[in-house]
């Protein structure tokens, strides 16, 4: 197999193992490199936010973040209210992180 099929299929799979990492990796590549695809880190921030946001969290910082946690990843691509409500979406109705 190859090409579209393939890439759907691989995706199938990689989410059905892991639906957190499979998240938290999306969320890493809307935020690397120069830029933010804020359209789509707006899309997977609301649409799981009740869902399971907390754990895609987690496994960010454990495996995605390189040193960083989402939180870092979001405060250092995003500003002013933008990053508030991110962040507030992040953390819900826990304790929030203390402002740097």
């Amino acid at each position: 197999m190859s090409g579209d099929l393939e890439k759907a299929l691989v995706t199938i799979v990689y989410y059905s193992r892991d639906p957190s990492a499979f998240w938290a990796e999306k969320l890493k590549q809307t935020m690397k490199g120069l830029g933010t695809d804020d359209d789509y880190l707006i899309r997977i921030m609301i649409t799981r936010a009740e869902i399971d946001l907390r754990s895609i969290r987690d496994v960010f910082g454990d495996r995605f973040g390189k040193g960083k946690t989402l939180v870092d990843w979001i405060k250092s691509d995003t500003s002013g209210d933008y990053e508030a409500i991110l962040v507030g979406l992040l953390f819900g109705n826990e304790q929030k992180p203390p402002s740097k």
